[in-house]
């Protein structure tokens, strides 16, 4: 019996190397930028600051972090979190990075439904995510030793829930790099070579999550084809 999972760790392996060079890509334009001074002088909080400022949220505290590009805002708390490179940065890549989470909190402030949508998701997604495999492996036999086609549509749906989740999380980024950069140009903090800069380093940026985006609903897709296979053999 050929292994139902063959197709799986194609699909796995083809976008682990997608996203490998889409990562190291984005990590070789934030070092390119982070080397370039911004002409304003502004650190990367100070950008994040007065972002929040000229949206009238006052409410929203900006934190340092640790980690690499750990940087990322948190509803729940409230706080946008840099890492020590982007808060203390004061380079094109520190601005960018700073102004696209100040672009989540505005999302916020202004109730943007894809944002609510993803934070309503995460608890359940958190519960699907550890689920799900375990649930696709038994319904394909290979915990029990015989297929089970109800069990294994259990799992692809607990699987569809990360794959809803990935799709959602697309506009939510490409939304909060767009409020980022009009924001940018706008108030004057970049200027014309340097916002396309930060442009360029916030697309590299997205484009990890519609990579993933990507690998989810291939997956997916292959689960939907071996539960189908199944059911037309049975």
């Amino acid at each position: 019996m050929a292994n139902p999972f063959i197709g799986y760790y194609l699909i796995a392996g083809i976008m682990f190397l997608v996203g490998l060079m889409v990562s190291n890509r984005l990590k070789a334009k934030f070092k390119e930028y982070g080397e370039i001074p911004l002409a304003q002088g502004l650190s990367g909080k100070d950008v994040a600051e007065k972002m929040l400022r000229d949206n009238g949220i006052y409410d929203v505290q900006v934190v340092s972090v640790n980690g690499f590009l750990s940087d990322h805002y948190n509803p729940g708390e409230k706080t946008v979190n840099l890492s020590p490179e982007v808060f203390s940065g004061r380079s094109i890549s520190s601005a960018a990075v700073a102004a696209h989470e100040c672009g989540h909190a505005v999302q916020h402030a202004r109730a943007y439904a894809p944002l609510k949508m993803r934070s309503a998701l995460v608890p359940i997604v958190q519960i699907s995510t550890t689920l799900s495999q375990w649930v696709i492996l038994a319904g394909v036999g290979f915990m029990f030793g015989r297929a089970n086609p109800t069990i294994l549509l259990v799992g692809i749906l607990l699987f569809a829930m990360s794959t809803i989740f990935s799709l959602i999380t697309l506009p939510v980024e490409y939304d909060a790099s767009a409020r980022a950069l009009h924001w940018m140009e706008q108030s004057g903090i970049t200027n014309a070579s340097e916002h396309d800069k930060a442009a360029d380093a916030l697309k590299w940026a997205a484009r990890t999550y519609l990579v993933a985006a990507i690998a989810s609903v291939a997956t997916l897709l292959y689960y939907i084809l071996l539960f189908t296979n199944g059911r037309s053999r049975d």
